[in-house]
């Protein structure tokens, strides 16, 4: 069976905050999967976390804010990198460093 290829992993750390960033590419779309991808986006301080964008299996694209679950609408990766950065700069993630 094909495995998923890694498309992008980054990780890094401002003060308390860690970031984390990876997406990979699927051999096969699935129904809840049409995108054929699977991403973790997070962001969290001292082991808690503050935003995370996910889509695993049973649960398709969605987001954490805090401690409220909500469904994601995925329409592109461009655009859910940007919609991550936007919540993660709420919450004190700066991109220039």
């Amino acid at each position: 069976m094909p495995k998923a290829t890694l498309l992008f992993s980054f990780k890094a750390k401002q003060g308390r905050l860690v970031i984390e960033m990876v997406l990979w590419q699927l051999p096969t779309r699935s129904e809840e999967r049409r995108h054929g991808l699977k991403y973790r986006l997070y962001l969290g301080r001292d082991g808690s976390s503050l935003v995370r964008y996910d889509n695993e299996a049973g649960k398709g694209d969605h987001r954490h804010l805090g401690s409220r679950e909500e469904a994601y609408e995925f329409n592109t990766v461009e655009k859910l990198l940007e919609d991550f950065r936007t919540d993660a700069e709420r919450h004190g993630w700066r991109w220039d460093k």
